[in-house]
C-alpha cells in the first residue's frame, strides 16, 4: 500500500518556498496543486483537517447555478458550466451527472421565464455533453410520482453531483504528487512581510510546537478567515471585504425513489434542493442567513430546520418533519461583499486581490466549488509576473485526480471489474469503495476477507482506515467518518469509539506533527 511520506528538500533545505498557501479548503488545495505542477516549491498549511469548514458544507453540486441567471451573472454561469464539463472528466469517481426536476408553480416564476433560463443554461456552454432540458408532464412522468397533484408541468435539466470533501483531499494528494508539501493541523500564527520574502511562524495545533519558514509569495485562501488573516496576522490592508453567509442542510430518510434530484421554488424566491444522498437518505438544502459570529462554530438553527421541511412539504406528498432529521450540517460561505442587500443575491463570483508592494500576497474572496480549478488557474496566472517559476502553461484541465484515470462512461465497467477482483466484498462495499477512491480502491481491497482486518461498523475496514491515515491525512475518527466518507450516518457510538482508539494506536507516537508531507523536486 502506497503512502505519502516526508522527503528532504532538494539542494538547499533552508531555501524559501516559492509559495506559502494558507487554507486547506478547495481553493487553497487547488492553487497548491496548480502551482506545484508548474514547478514551484509550495507549502500549504491548514489549521484543522482538510475541508473542515466551508468546503465540506456545500450542497454537493457541480453546477452552473441556474438561479444566478436572474442576477445577470452570465460570465459566472458560463465559466461554471464549462468547468462542470472538465470536472466530470477528471474526477468521474467522485463527480457524476444528475438530472434535476423543476416543478412549475403558478404562484411563482412564470413558465416562460423558467424555459428561457433553461435554454440559456443549455447553450452558454459550447461543449456541453450532458442531456439538455426537456419539458415534463408531471402527471405521467415517473419523476412526478413523489409530487403533489397540483404540480402538473415541470422541466428536467442536467447538472452534476460531487463528494465535496473528497474533491479537496484529492487535490491535496495530487499537489503532493507534483511536489507540494501539505501540512494539516498547522496554524499560521503570524507572517512578517519583507521586500522579497515572507517570514511565517507556524504552530502545530496538537503540540503547540512552533517553527519558522520563509516564502517568496503568500496565498491567503483562508475562506471565512480571509479578512481576519489579513488584518490580525499579516498586517496587510485590504481593498475588498468578505461577507459571511450561513448555509444549512438537513438529511432525512429517503423521501423518493429514483436517481433524480428536485429543485423547488419558495415564496421568498429562494430555491431548495432535494437530492438522493448516500443511497438511503435525502439531502435537503440550503439556507442563506447572514453570519457575524465565529465561522468555526456554526450550527443549523431550529428555524432553518423548519424552513427546509416546509419548503419540501409544499411539493412532496410524503411530508418531512424536524423529527425525521438524522443529521444536519452548516457552513459559512465567505462571499465577496458586493453590497447586495439580500444574502441570497450576493454574488457567488470570486475576486483575486494581489498586493505586490513588497513580497507579494494574493487573497481569495468568494468563489464556489464548481469553479475552484479555474480560480486556481487565474490565481497562479496573477502571481506569475512576480514568480517567474510559474511562467508555464496551465495543466490541470485535463489531468485526472487520483483514482479518476478512466472515462466517465466506464464507471459501471470499472465497478464490475473491481467486484471480480474482490468478490468477498458486498455489493454495497464495492460500490462505496469505487465511488470514493476510483482506481485507488485496488490499494485498499485484498484478495480475501481476512486481509481487510477489523471492521468498524457498516463497510469500514481497518485496511481502509490505514489507507486514509497513510495517504489522506486522516487523524481522527471524525476525519474518516464525516470528511473522507459519510459513514458517520451508519456507524454507532461503540464502533466510533473503537475506530478512534484504533486511529490513535495506529499513529506513530514519536511524530509531533503526524501528517504526511512531501517536498521534492519533480522532473
Amino acid at each position: 500500500m502506497s503512502s505519502i511520506h516526508e522527503v528532504s528538500s532538494a539542494a538547499n533545505p533552508s531555501a524559501p518556498y516559492d509559495l506559502l498557501v494558507v487554507g486547506g479548503g478547495i481553493n487553497g488545495c487547488g492553487i497548491a496543486r496548480d502551482a506545484a505542477g508548474r514547478g514551484a516549491s509550495v507549502l500549504l498549511v491548514e489549521q484543522d483537517d482538510l475541508a473542515s469548514h466551508t468546503s465540506s458544507a456545500s450542497t454537493k453540486l457541480i453546477h452552473g447555478g441556474l438561479r444566478y441567471l436572474e442576477y445577470y451573472e452570465f460570465r459566472l454561469v458560463r465559466e461554471a458550466l464549462m468547468e462542470r464539463e472538465r470536472l466530470l472528466k477528471i474526477a468521474p469517481h467522485i463527480i457524476w451527472p444528475m438530472r434535476f426536476v423543476l416543478p412549475h408553480s403558478k404562484m411563482l416564476r412564470p413558465a416562460w421565464l423558467l424555459r428561457t433560463g433553461l435554454f440559456l443554461y443549455d447553450h452558454l456552454c459550447p461543449n456541453m455533453t450532458l442531456p439538455k432540458t426537456k419539458a415534463l408532464n408531471l402527471r405521467s412522468a415517473p419523476a412526478g410520482k413523489p409530487l403533489r397533484s397540483e404540480y402538473v408541468r415541470g422541466f428536467e435539466y442536467s447538472d452534476g453531483w460531487v463528494q465535496d470533501s473528497r474533491l479537496v483531499v484529492l487535490n491535496a494528494m495530487d499537489a503532493v504528487r507534483v511536489g507540494a508539501n501539505v501540512q494539516t493541523r498547522t496554524r499560521l500564527v503570524k507572517a512578517v512581510r519583507g521586500p522579497q520574502v515572507w517570514t511565517a511562524t507556524l504552530e502545530n495545533t496538537q503540540t503547540g510546537e512552533q517553527r519558522t519558514v520563509q516564502a517568496k509569495a503568500l496565498v491567503n485562501a483562508a475562506g471565512p478567515w480571509v479578512a481576519e488573516l489579513l488584518q490580525d496576522r499579516l498586517n496587510v490592508p485590504s481593498r475588498n471585504k468578505v461577507r459571511l453567509v450561513k448555509g444549512s442542510h438537513i438529511v432525512v430518510p429517503r423521501v423518493f425513489e429514483g436517481s433524480q434530484a428536485y429543485i423547488f421554488q419558495n415564496p421568498d424566491k429562494r430555491i431548495v434542493f432535494a437530492i438522493p444522498y448516500e443511497q438511503d437518505f435525502t439531502l435537503i438544502g440550503t439556507t442563506d442567513v447572514p453570519w457575524e459570529k465565529d465561522p468555526g462554530k456554526v450550527d443549523i438553527s431550529p428555524e432553518e430546520i423548519s424552513y427546509l421541511c416546509e419548503s419540501v412539504n409544499r411539493y412532496f406528498t410524503k411530508t418531512v418533519s424536524p423529527d425525521d432529521v438524522v443529521w444536519t450540517y452548516a457552513g459559512v460561505r465567505p462571499l465577496y461583499d458586493d453590497n447586495s442587500g439580500n444574502a441570497s443575491a450576493v454574488t457567488r463570483d470570486y475576486v483575486l486581490d494581489v498586493d505586490a508592494t513588497a513580497a507579494p500576497i494574493l487573497s481569495v474572496f468568494g468563489g464556489k466549488i464548481t469553479t475552484f480549478r479555474k480560480l486556481a488557474e487565474h490565481a497562479v496566472e496573477k502571481l506569475a509576473p512576480h514568480l517567474p517559476v510559474l511562467h508555464k502553461p496551465g495543466w490541470t484541465d485535463g489531468t485526472p485526480l487520483p483514482g479518476g484515470e478512466f472515462a466517465p462512461k466506464d464507471f459501471d465497467a470499472q465497478l464490475r471489474r473491481f467486484r471480480g477482483y474482490a468478490p468477498h466484498l458486498s455489493e454495497r462495499s464495492s460500490w462505496r469503495l469505487v465511488r470514493n477512491y476510483g482506481l485507488r480502491a485496488y490499494e485498499i481491497a485484498t484478495a480475501d476477507a481476512e486481509g481487510m482486518g477489523q471492521m468498524f461498523g457498516d463497510t469500514l475496514s481497518a485496511r481502509e482506515v490505514d489507507y486514509l491515515i497513510d495517504n489522506e491525512w486522516a487523524r481522527t475518527a471524525e476525519d474518516i467518518l464525516w470528511r473522507r466518507s459519510r459513514l458517520g450516518l451508519f456507524v454507532n457510538d461503540s464502533d466510533r469509539a473503537a475506530l478512534q482508539t484504533y486511529v490513535e494506536e495506529r499513529l506513530p507516537a514519536s511524530v509531533s506533527n503526524p501528517d504526511p508531507v512531501a517536498r521534492q523536486n519533480v522532473a
